[in-house]
């Protein structure tokens, strides 16, 4: 019980957090039970995008388009979701565009690899 209450946040302290697969850094507005509620600042990874129960599959009923927080939008966190934040908050659209740009680069890499791996299994079934 005792390691549960050190987790508790303090109110106005800026925070790293976890909301579905996107990261952000915020300040803490309220302590609800479990819970606090964080103003958004600033964009630390930008969700993915698709089916989270079906990751990586194109082939599903719906793939899901994930916006990133806006910026001061609020959102209830979890404790165990909430890391103190160390630095300088950066700008929201800078981060924005930054979490953005890395998530297209990681999703673009994915992509040549899946090619390239499909071109050596080509290689490989012509000669089997």
């Amino acid at each position: 019980m005792q390691e549960q209450q050190r987790r508790i946040p303090e109110l106005g302290a800026i925070v790293a957090f976890t909301n579905k697969t996107g990261r952000y850094a915020g300040e803490v507005m309220e302590i609800n039970g479990p819970r606090a509620l964080v103003k958004v600042l600033a964009v630390l990874k930008h969700p993915e995008q698709g089916d989270l129960h079906n990751p990586y599959n194109p082939d599903v009923p719906m793939f899901h388009e994930r916006r990133a927080l806006s910026y001061t939008e609020k959102t209830n966190v979890l404790f165990g979701e909430i890391e103190p934040f160390y630095g300088e908050v950066p700008d929201y659209k800078e981060s924005r565009a930054r979490a953005l740009a890395a998530e297209i680069e990681g999703l673009d890499r994915l992509k040549r690899w899946a090619e390239r791996g499909l071109d050596a299994l080509r290689t490989l079934e012509k000669e089997y």
